[in-house]
Order: structure tokens, then C-alpha cells, then sequence
């Protein structure tokens, strides 16, 4: 039985209080569109205004009338000569025949379930099964014969629609598959997709209370919790955000740093004044510069610290560059460090970093949106010591601790600076006079007017295994990354790039049988570049797993696996470097 048959049918042109009208006489619900009754066939027209009239009088005991399911459904369809009640079946008659109201009607109940049954048989479990492809791969030109991405005048029929659902599920990626090791996010966590999907159907934005008040309150809960495991001061004071994403997390840490340093930047700008220096680590996530140069910086305004030979940020030159900064008369403005780096998964030095940035008077950043994960396990949170005495953090739910995408946080210690930094008192939003205390209007505190209820999923998935099931979580993935390592150590052919890695990243390369008795010279690295580019081209067309690669520096290319899928298991690990060596065999 659907749900709309369970319950009375209001339809949308209804009021459930009142008529809109002073009169005591009979009112109809269509009254209330005329526009849309004017609009539509008359054939289609008549059959609404029968299905949904409701009188209502004057009369405190009268209620509106209920419109049964069936009845409705059966005259929509004979309204529209069509069986499978598309609405866009005889234009002929009519040029807006195909007219839809962005309303989940009752007859538009079998159509949703059935879409929701093929995502979830297609996308969600078939596609994550280990005997199914990861990817079913074509070539752009390949791809667009196969795939309708043509918009016409006209609506598609609902069967249309559905063969196109199966068609996106078919040639997408499948980022859930346990195979996909390729970015840093992967899997279908249920609890998160479940809090995604009802998200998206209430389609809220959080920016007043008034029109999100749950998830405004329940921001402020997880946001305060993530303080408080950062290690932020009297149990996690400060502010904090759900960012689209962690480049814009890092934006929000430069715009804060620049107010705190300048408050009237806010108004006057940077113009005439000494130019802002933004010190980050060499391996530091593109986003810093990005942001920067985005901001009115400029890349050149940003300072790239070396690093040590397994990834850190080396303090000593980064003093060095503070000192250089201050004698050509510019200002250190902030550190920008990283709590697991993109490819390496290095952790700097916070604790030497906070230092330096105390004696220098600047804001220190830490970007943890993929290694902040750690913090969630009493073994791994110490690979982040001194984050705690950070001026802001960036961390990434939807990273190491595998929420949907996306969900991205930006916390400070700081209670007032995003208010401060960005507020511009929009007064058609930010009334001052509203009937409740209007301190829980947090829009006016980040850049974007609309946004999206990240906080939902990993709230609801919080709650589903508590702080203990992430910390198991964590400490799975962070286990199948080490017995990984163990493996690539004692198989020939394959080489670590790190001996000892410190996340979940495992970087390393593939020596082919027919390059093993090469000198290590020049040839040889150029011949063992070429390696994983070609692995990779044979796994996808395969669709057996995905893999990224890169060079770093000097460095040939080599694999980059990383965990967080917490569904691998060991004999996955080995899965994995099978099919490297199979592929790589003839290289």
C-alpha cells in the first residue's frame, strides 16, 4: 500500500486554516491558482478542481474535506488519457499539457518509490558489491552516443526517466565500491546516506532559526563536540561552520586571520597596506594558494615552506622565511599547517609550529580535513598533538571518517571573528525585532546565503555508532593501512615510498619483472614513470579497482592507496596488489 493511501490527501492549493477570503460562503481550493487553473487543459483542469475542492465555512467546527487517493488518481488519469499517469501525454491539445507543479503530488508516489528501489538495488548495493565493476568506462566522444544528455521542448514519459536513472547509475563511478581507493573519500556509509536523502527532502538552508531550527541547534551541538575534541579551551569554546567543502573551510581560516590582524580590512580592504604573508607547507593542500589568490593575496603572497624527507614542514625554514618576510617590510600574517598532507599523509609539527606562530604573532591554522579523523581514536589523536592550540582547524567528516559528501567543518577558538569578520546585517534576513532570540541566526556569520544541512548525516550517523563505533572505525581503516605496508615490504616488485607511513595513505611503487635488473639510472626512473599511468589505463578499463598516482618533485610516479572505507578487509589488501602485479606483468 503507498503512504498516500494511508493518510487524507491535502493538496497543495489548499489552505489548512482558512480560505483566503473575508467571505462566509463556500470557497473552492482552485480559488486559490487561478493562474494555474487558467494555464492548464481543461480536461485536466476540470479533474484537479473535482479531486482537491474543499468547503470550508465560517464555522469553527467544520473542516476541510479530504480528497481520497485513488479517486484523484483515477481522474488525473483519465484527465490525461494516460496509464502510467505522465502528465505530458497529448501537447497536442494543449502547449502547456506538460506543465508539473514542484509538488510531490499523490500520483507521483509510485514514481518516486520505484526510483528510490532502483538506486538503492543499482547504486546502492549492486554497485558496492565486489563482483561488480567499479567503473564501466568510455571515452567522452563514446559516451555521448551512449547516454541521452539531450534537453528538448518536451518532458520525457516517466519510463523515460527511469531508463535514464539506470543509465546514470550504469556509467557513473561507483565511489562506494569497496575497489574505489582512489580519493580521499569512498564507501556508502547507511546512516549518512539515510540522513542525505531526507535532507534533501525537506531542502532546508541554514541560515535563520525560523526556517531551520532543528538543524541551526543540532550544527551547534556537533560543532561544539568537535571543539571539544580538538582540544580547544573550557571544554571547546569558540565558533565554528559546515563549509561546502575543506578548500572553502581553509578561506574562512585567511579571511578570520586577515580581520583579526586588520579589522578595518573588512572595510577599506588590503589597499596601501603592507602586503599579508601566508606561510604553508610545500605539500600543503592547493587550496591555500587557491583561496589566497581568490581572496586579492596573490599566489606570490604565499610562502611554500620545504619540507623533510617524510613530509613535514621543517621549522627551521620556516623561521627563515618569517625573518625574510619581516626585513622586506611584510607582514606574517598566518601558518597554514597539515594534519595528513594530500599524498604523503604527513602530520606536522603543530606543537613547534604554535610556537613560532606565538613569537611571531600569527594565526595558526591547522588543515585536518583528512587526517582529523585521528582524533577520534585515543591510539592515533596523538599524531595531532598541539592541534589543540590552534587558532582555527579545518576538518572533513565526509574524509577519514567516511560521512557522504559533503560534509566539511571549519572551527575556531574564537568566539566572535566570524560574526565580526563577515556579518553585513542583510535586513530582508537578519531582522533584529524577530519574536525569538535572534542570536540563533548564524547566517549572517559565513559567506554564503543558502546552505545546505551538512550536519544532518553526520549527526544522525553520530548518533548510529556513537564516538566509540568512529573510533573503531578509525582504527580499522588505520589497521588494514599498516598490514598494506606490510605487505608491499615483503613482495618483490613492489617498493614503499615512505618506510613508515603515518596515515592511512600508502604510497609506493610497482617494479616490473622486465625492470628489475635495470641500473638505477636515469632510464631506469623514466621507464618506472611511465608504470602507473599504464596500470591505471588497464584497471579502469577493466573496472577492476581505481588507484590514483602522481610524482612528487623528484620522484617518479608511483600509487597512492588510501583507507577509509572500513569494510576492506585484509584479504582486499592483497586483492589489491594482485591485480597491480597482474596488470604491470608485461610492462
Amino acid at each position: 500500500m503507498l503512504a498516500s493511501e494511508t493518510f487524507p490527501t491535502h493538496h497543495f492549493k489548499e489552505s489548512i486554516f482558512k480560505p483566503y477570503s473575508t467571505s462566509t460562503s463556500t470557497v473552492s481550493g482552485d480559488d486559490l491558482a487561478s493562474p494555474l487553473t487558467a494555464a492548464t487543459s481543461a480536461a485536466t483542469s476540470a479533474a484537479t478542481s473535482a479531486a482537491t475542492s474543499v468547503v470550508a465555512t465560517s464555522s469553527s467546527n467544520d473542516t476541510a474535506s479530504a480528497v481520497a487517493f485513488e479517486t484523484a488518481s483515477k481522474m488525473l488519469t483519465t484527465a490525461n488519457g494516460s496509464s502510467n499517469n505522465n502528465i505530458d501525454t497529448d501537447a497536442k491539445n494543449d502547449n502547456l499539457s506538460s506543465f508539473v507543479a514542484s509538488h510531490p503530488a499523490a500520483h507521483f508516489e509510485g514514481f518516486i518509490r520505484a526510483c528510490v528501489d532502483e538506486i538503492i538495488k543499482l547504486a546502492v548495493f549492486q554497485g558496492t558489491n565486489r563482483s561488480s565493476k567499479v567503473v564501466e568506462w568510455h571515452e567522452p566522444e563514446e559516451l555521448r552516443q551512449l547516454f541521452d544528455f539531450q534537453l528538448r521542448e518536451k518532458g520525457e514519459s516517466q519510463d523515460k526517466l527511469r531508463e535514464l536513472l539506470r543509465e546514470t547509475i550504469r556509467f557513473s563511478v561507483k565511489t562506494g565500491h569497496p575497489y574505489f581507493i582512489n580519493q580521499l573519500y569512498s564507501g556508502v556509509d547507511p546512516y549518512a546516506l539515510v540522513g542525505q536523502w531526507l535532507t534533501d527532502a525537506l531542502n532546508p538552508s541554514v541560515y535563520t532559526y525560523e526556517v531551520a531550527p532543528l538543524f541551526t541547534l543540532m550544527e551547534e551541538q556537533v560543532l561544539a563536540e568537535m571543539r571539544r575534541i580538538v582540544g580547544f579551551p573550557n571544554g571547546g569554546q569558540g565558533d565554528g561552520i559546515f563549509c561546502p567543502g575543506g578548500s572553502i573551510a581553509n578561506g574562512y581560516a585567511i579571511s578570520c586571520a586577515r580581520y583579526r590582524h586588520s579589522p578595518d580590512s573588512k572595510k577599506n580592504g588590503l589597499f596601501n597596506a603592507k602586503p599579508l604573508i601566508i606561510f604553508t607547507s610545500e605539500d600543503a593542500h592547493y587550496s591555500v594558494e587557491k583561496l589566497a589568490m581568490f581572496m586579492g593575496f596573490g599566489s606570490e603572497h604565499v610562502r611554500k615552506i620545504a619540507t623533510n624527507e617524510v613530509g613535514k614542514m621543517r621549522l627551521s625554514d620556516l623561521e627563515d622565511q618569517v625573518k625574510l618576510c619581516l626585513d622586506n617590510n611584510c607582514q606574517p600574517l598566518m601558518v597554514s599547517a597539515t594534519a595528513g598532507t594530500t599524498v604523503l599523509g604527513a602530520f606536522d609539527d603543530l606543537a613547534g609550529i604554535s610556537e613560532l606562530c606565538k613569537k611571531y604573532n600569527m594565526w595558526m591554522h591547522v588543515d585536518a580535513a583528512w587526517g582529523g579523523g585521528a582524533l577520534m581514536s585515543k591510539k592515533y589523536r596523538h599524531l595531532l598533538s598541539g592541534i589543540e592550540k590552534a587558532d582555527s582547524v579545518t576538518w572533513n567528516p565526509h574524509k577519514l571518517l567516511a560521512a557522504s559528501q559533503q560534509c566539511s567543518t571549519f572551527l575556531t577558538r574564537h568566539q566572535q571573528v566570524l560574526a565580526q569578520c563577515h556579518s553585513t546585517n542583510a535586513t530582508y534576513l537578519f531582522q533584529k525585532d524577530k519574536f525569538y532570540d535572534t542570536s540563533f541566526d548564524t547566517g549572517d556569520k559565513h559567506i554564503q546565503c543558502g546552505r545546505r544541512a551538512d550536519v544532518f548525516k553526520f549527526w544522525f550517523m553520530w548518533k548510529a555508532k556513537g564516538t566509540q563505533g568512529l573510533e573503531a572505525h578509525v582504527e580499522k581503516v588505520f589497521r588494514m593501512a599498516e598490514f598494506f605496508a606490510g605487505k608491499v615490504r615483503e613482495r618483490p616488485g613492489f617498493e614503499l615510498v615512505l618506510e613508515s607511513p603515518e596515515c592511512t595513505n600508502i604510497s609506493f611503487w610497482y617494479v616490473p619483472p622486465g625492470l628489475r635488473q635495470m641500473e638505477r639510472n636515469r632510464e631506469f626512473y623514466d621507464r618506472l614513470h611511465k608504470v602507473a599511468p599504464k596500470v591505471k589505463e588497464g584497471m579502469i578499463k577493466k573496472g577492476s579497482m581505481m588507484i590514483t598516482y602522481q610524482p612528487l618533485r623528484q620522484l617518479p610516479n608511483f600509487f597512492r592507496l588510501v583507507l577509509q572505507n572500513s569494510c576492506l578487509e585484509e584479504s582486499d589488501m592483497v586483492y589489491f596488489l594482485d591485480e597491480i602485479e597482474s596488470l604491470a606483468q608485461n610492462l
